[in-house]
């Protein structure tokens, strides 16, 4: 029997993913340096909070503002993911289980109609969780959401309703986990060869308040245009990751069934695998 290892899309061993929060007007600088660097991003969004078109104008001084329904319609394009972020920004783990359930739905209810999507991801407001909100989560059809605890690795989550990032934007490693995941890769090592995740959060306000855009400026120069990376949003890793994990292998890991919609890779002995969406293959 031999060892066997998930590989994303096309063969890749590592995978690149950011998770931005709360839908201001700084949103918008930052998918233009994602678009310009080919970089993917998944954007959490309250819908209870969109500013009106009057009090766009009003606030139109206030660089790190809300944005109204009609901006975010036009800044977000196809590319990047709209996710869950409660419809009023609350310390969800604090309120009865109904008004967390509410905050919730409501707030995927109001962003599928906005968007024109399916939307099955979040990020907790203020990264507070709780036993029974995960529970209400899964109740709600959302797949994964982030917290703002910090893993530090590229590992592949294990939890993806407890979802930690590698770090956030303005930690002070942030350049030594981009050199390692950039200059280093998982097929470098002889035993443990399992994929790497580098994934980002933060809050675009945050660049402006802090004069630091520079950031992630260098960041997206050093880490895009990578051939062995694959640039995908939070819901296309899980969507991925949980197709994988859904093939059928035989005993002996001689013979693989792919049920998903997927064209799934992975690699055994050193060997790089496809296996085709519906398809039966013998390995």
């Amino acid at each position: 029997m031999k060892s066997i290892f998930m590989r994303f899309p096309n063969g890749k061993p590592k995978a690149l993913t950011f998770s931005y929060d709360d839908g201001t007007i700084c949103d918008k600088k930052l998918i233009d340096i994602f678009d310009k660097h080919g970089l993917k991003c998944t954007f959490n969004v309250n819908s209870g909070m969109f500013l009106s078109e009057e009090d766009a104008v009003k606030y139109s001084d206030d660089p790190t503002r809300r944005m109204t329904e009609r901006e975010m319609l036009e800044t977000y394009g196809t590319e990047h993911e709209i996710a869950v972020h409660g419809v009023n920004h609350l310390f969800m783990e604090q309120l009865p289980a109904p008004s967390a359930l509410y905050e919730t739905i409501e707030d995927r209810a109001a962003l599928e109609r906005t968007f024109g999507t399916v939307v099955r991801g979040m990020a907790y407001p203020f990264g507070t969780l709780s036993d029974s909100l995960v529970n209400g989560l899964k109740a709600a059809g959302i797949v994964y959401s982030r917290t703002v605890s910090e893993s530090h690795s590229f590992d592949i989550p294990s939890d993806w309703l407890r979802l930690q990032a590698t770090c956030h934007h303005d930690n002070k490693r942030l350049n030594e986990f981009a050199d390692k995941f950039i200059l280093s890769s998982p097929t470098d090592e002889y035993f443990n060869r399992k994929p790497w995740l580098f994934y980002v959060w933060g809050h675009t306000f945050e660049f402006e308040r802090n004069d630091n855009w520079e950031i992630m400026e260098n960041l997206a120069d050093k880490v895009s245009g990578k051939d062995d990376v694959w640039y995908a949003t939070n819901i296309e890793i899980y969507d991925y990751t949980d197709a994988y994990n859904r093939l059928q292998f035989n005993i002996d890991t001689t013979l693989v069934t792919n049920p998903s919609a997927y064209d799934i890779w992975f690699e055994k002995d050193r060997e790089l695998i496809c296996v085709k969406s519906g398809e039966t293959k013998r390995i």
